[in-house]
């Protein structure tokens, strides 16, 4: 009996090292600006080629501005590291979505749009959130430089096999409640730690009745409870999602693709290494008060006592709360924020712009709040215009951005001012993570939506 995880891994394994590492076989490898430039000034050190180019891809994202994208990058640093790249690709012969391109966009976006992203592959990042494609039945995961250079070269890394943990939501989600509510939930459960050295397989009623785009959401944010990936079994939502898309296999080798795909789930009895269950019931539209993802609440909840804290998180807990200006056991409903950002990984596709856009239908934005609404792609902003959601916003006092990562990190001109409050839809709240001093309360788009009109943390279904 084997897990989804297991039959994927077993099958990529080229060779194990004795009481050691597996050297594993990739599949897909994903490009950005950021983590690989190192990598190339490798290969040419070495005089090494990329050892199969088409099965990489390149885009730039993580530094580039969402607003005047048709003239050259005003930062040094960023143009320099997008230039780098574009260099890269032309030298390697890989393919590359540039800023012109018009798949251009954030690289866990733009690998499930283009079919790029399949279920049963290994598929690699140098970026931590690349636990996202594992919504496809996919072992995926986050790579550090020198092995984005390995797979570069040969197509494998050496790979340490994790544990397996199954998380089962089931029961029906309540009204308002989407999968980064599961998400945020999951972590204040089990802690920014609680799934350290396990790659997670999700599960159970809930997870079967998402869409592939919140399934994306859910396996994001794996990573921030210290998970090495998440995945979910492919099933019928994931095959309408895919076929048709650029990459997708096409004719006959569709039908052989599916006869593979219909075998990734686990086997009935196949024993995880830990397994947890939550009722989707009891979950509620989440927020975030603190400096990591784990501390989370219900939007009406309050923030934990002093006394609630375990001795050894009390340092920290106080640390957290002065960073944000927060006190214990403070409610933060009503409270007063200034930005709001939609978009990210997590959250910049088209469901997630539907329904901040159907939030906001009628109303105005609140002339407290600056608001960054950015498309994980290009692709996301053409199906954004052709629904005329772009309409309903800007009716509603929105500016619709150009894509890229944005606020989500501040590594871009899209920087939360020193002491400002962010509602954001991004996947971190670590102190200067939206810009220095940056204090981020992290939401689903419905309750940043809620937020962005009445201009404080508002809880979209009371």
């Amino acid at each position: 009996m084997k897990t989804l995880f297991d039959k994927i891994w077993d099958a990529h394994v080229v060779t194990t090292v004795k009481d050691g590492p597996s050297q594993l076989y990739i599949d897909r490898h994903l490009c950005h600006e950021v983590t690989s430039p190192q990598a190339f000034s490798g290969l040419r050190e070495r005089g090494l080629k990329v050892f199969r180019p088409d099965q990489t891809l390149l885009t730039a994202d993580h530094n580039i501005p969402t607003m005047g994208q048709e003239k050259p990058i005003q930062d040094e640093v960023s143009r320099f590291q997008v230039e780098t790249l574009a260099r890269n690709a032309r030298e390697f012969g890989l393919t590359y979505y540039g800023l012109k391109n018009s798949k251009n966009g954030i690289v866990h976006v733009i690998g499930p749009e283009n079919g790029f992203t399949q279920p049963g592959m290994t598929i690699v990042c140098g970026d931590s959130h690349t636990s996202t494609h594992g919504a496809f039945g996919a072992i995926a995961f986050g790579i550090g430089t020198s092995e984005v250079e390995m797979v570069l070269s040969s197509q494998c890394i050496l790979q340490t096999r994790p544990k397996t943990m199954r998380i089962n939501f089931e029961g029906k989600l309540g009204e308002g409640v989407s999968s980064k509510d599961m998400a945020l939930y999951m972590i204040w459960q089990l802690t920014t730690g609680g799934a350290t050295g396990y790659f997670v397989e999700y599960a159970g009623e809930a997870v079967r009745n998402l869409s592939m785009e919140q399934r994306m959401t859910l396996c994001n944010l794996s990573i921030e409870m210290g998970a090495r990936g998440g995945l979910i079994a492919p099933d019928e939502t994931t095959y309408n999602y895919i076929k048709e898309r650029e990459f997708a296999p096409k004719g006959e080798r569709w039908d052989e693709a599916m006869a593979y795909w219909s075998t990734l789930r686990s086997d009935d009895g196949a024993i995880f290494d830990k397994e947890v269950t939550f009722d989707v019931s009891q979950i509620k539209p989440m927020i975030t008060y603190g400096t990591n993802p784990g501390m989370g609440m219900p939007i009406d909840g309050s923030i934990p006592k002093m006394e609630d804290i375990d001795e050894t998180g009390k340092i920290s807990f106080e640390k957290s709360l002065k960073y944000m200006g927060f006190e214990p056991g403070q409610k933060l409903e009503g409270k007063s924020i200034d930005y709001v950002f939609l978009g990210s990984c997590t959250n910049g596709r088209i469901e997630d712009f539907r329904v901040f856009t159907d939030y906001v239908k009628g109303k105005k934005k609140a002339d407290n709040v600056i608001a960054w609404l950015v498309p994980g792609s290009w692709q996301v902003r053409k199906q954004i215009e052709a629904e005329g959601l772009d309409k309903i916003l800007e009716e509603a006092g929105f500016e619709l951005r150009q894509p890229g990562c944005s606020a989500c990190l501040a590594m871009n001109d899209d920087k939360i001012p020193a002491g400002k409050y962010a509602v954001s839809t991004s996947n971190r709240n670590f102190e200067g993570r939206q810009g220095p001093g940056a204090r981020t309360i992290l939401a689903s788009p419905l309750v940043a939506a809620a937020a962005a009109v009445n201009g404080k943390v508002t809880n979209p279904i009371a």
